[in-house]
């Protein structure tokens, strides 16, 4: 198995995991979190196939993958309820698959175009969609709009790899490198409670000071 199929699968495992672990805290049933483990696992690479074009999208041409998705969700529903902090769990399993399909992502951005541009795109895409999917589906508060860096991880680890693949580092260290970049940034957030300033609203102008 090549490095990319590696991230592939592990970004599709970990990111089922984090939708079955929804499921869980919802208390759905099994046919609920076989949906939402699949919608999540699948949801960021169907995105990115679509927009590159990239069809039948992976799934379809290898079912392996929804296999792994149906898999991940048996587990999480025999184990689910030994786990003590549920939604803890999701978050850091939700950085493991950014970091992973972060890098995926740009990988594929990048072999189907050679721009660093799609590349860091596709990456931040392929790394925030399911994520999105998940939350949505699940009645969640969103990922994107927890105070802490969320996007901001794929989007240094995505650039991390590109850079490293355009100055023609091997697609090992290529990898390491945009992996380890985007679970330091999401970690540290999760950790340490990283953010960036927000807005402060401020009151409007009158109409008549407008005209």
């Amino acid at each position: 198995m090549s490095i990319l199929e590696l991230l592939d699968y592990t970004g599709v495992a970990v990111f089922a995991a984090t939708g079955a672990l929804s499921a869980s805290r919802k208390q759905l049933d099994i046919i609920g979190f076989l949906f939402l483990a699949a919608a999540t696992g699948i949801g960021g690479g169907t995105f990115r196939d679509v927009i590159l074009g990239a069809t039948p999208v992976f799934w379809v041409v290898n079912p392996t993958y929804l296999i792994v998705c149906v898999s991940v969700a048996l587990i999480v529903f025999v184990l689910a309820h030994r786990i003590e902090s549920r939604y803890r769990l999701l978050l850091w399993l939700d950085a493991m698959g950014v970091s992973a399909y972060c890098v995926m992502g740009a990988a594929k951005g990048f072999a189907a175009t050679g721009s660093p541009t799609v590349a860091i795109t596709t990456g931040v895409l392929t790394a925030s969609f399911g994520g999105i999917i998940r939350d949505l589906l699940a009645g969640e508060p969103s990922v994107l709009l927890r105070p802490e860096i969320y996007v901001t991880a794929a989007l240094i680890g995505a650039a991390g790899f590109t850079a490293a693949t355009v100055a023609g580092a091997p697609l090992w260290l290529a990898s390491a490198i945009g992996i380890a970049a985007a679970f330091i940034v999401r970690g540290g957030a999760l950790k340490f409670g990283w953010r960036f300033p927000v807005y402060k609203a401020r009151p409007g102008r009158h109409p008549d000071d407008v005209m």
